[in-house]
């Protein structure tokens, strides 16, 4: 299929997917814009700037180079960095937060299809002050491991608050909430489970070949640290917390929403503001959605 066949079908296909959804079961949605570059191709987590306005942050999967994208709500790459010092093995998700008075994003190589990877890595890395190509270092780095067996993980938070990063496992039902401490740290550190994703919807008898539905993809928190929302191929769902504990609220989503139509969903961010959220998928072209929350 040619490259303007591709673009006028997924046009087609959206405008689609947004008629034909129901109101009342997906979240009311606009295109931002759409991502067409062939850099962009795999995309698999994405987090927006809090230090350039209307800035996206963005990762590709494994088998790239190590590299940042920077791109503008319309999905056009602004810049991109490469990030030296690091081995990229499977990256998953980037989170935005602040530690100590400086910004940063954690990038999680957290994927682990074949579940063989007996330690993981996050990287900190500071958000660059310039939008121009460049190279960045790690600020620090941590490495850690499940506390029993490997999981994959595609989904992946910062809890700046609380001094926490939030990982939800993928394949495993109903998907589980580990934590682990935010900020540098020696040695191997190992994640502490706290929970599960309750109401997480599921392929059911009526629906063969959407066993995938339920596997988490990414994961984002709000600015205000209360509300949790996780993506899966098909739903976007949020978990507000209104205590001072994750597990209390993970028992039931307070809002649960079909996604509009994307390519393979894999990234999930909250605006800076926290005033909406924004969605894309993995293969080119996608089209770069905001929801409002």
């Amino acid at each position: 299929m040619s490259p303007t066949l591709r673009i006028a079908t997924l046009v087609s296909c959206t405008a689609f997917g947004l008629a034909a959804c129901n109101a009342g079961t997906q979240p009311d949605a606009s295109m931002s814009g759409m991502l067409v570059d062939s850099q962009l191709s795999e995309i698999s987590g994405m987090a927006a700037s809090h230090v350039h306005r209307d800035v996206l942050w963005l990762i590709d999967d494994g088998g790239n180079a190590p590299r940042l994208f920077a791109v503008n709500p319309a999905g056009r790459r602004r810049a991109t960095f490469i990030v030296d010092g690091v081995t990229k093995t499977d990256w998953e998700d980037l989170a935005a937060f602040n530690l100590d008075g400086k910004r940063y994003l954690l990038i999680a190589d957290t994927g682990d299809n074949g579940g063989l990877r007996r330690t993981l890595q996050l990287h900190a890395i500071e958000e660059p002050a310039r939008m121009e190509n460049a190279r960045v270092n790690p600020a620090w780095s941590i490495a850690f491991k499940w506390p029993d067996g490997a999981r994959d993980c595609e989904a992946v938070a910062v809890d700046s608050v609380r001094g926490e990063i939030l990982l939800v496992s993928k394949k495993r039902y109903p998907p589980e909430l580990f934590t682990l401490p935010l900020g540098p740290a020696r040695g191997v550190q190992t994640a502490r489970r706290i929970g599960v994703l309750g109401g997480v919807p599921r392929a059911s008898e009526q629906a063969p070949g959407r066993d995938l539905d339920a596997q988490v993809t990414a994961a984002t928190l709000s600015p205000d640290g209360r509300t949790l929302a996780v993506m899966t191929y098909r739903h976007l769902l949020q978990y507000r917390r209104r205590g001072d504990r994750w597990d209390a609220a993970l028992a039931t989503p307070s809002a649960t929403r079909v996604l509009p139509w994307l390519p393979q969903a894999e990234a999930l961010t909250f605006a800076a503001d926290g005033q909406a959220l924004y969605a894309t998928g993995e293969f080119i072209p996608a089209p770069l959605y905001r929801l409002q929350p």
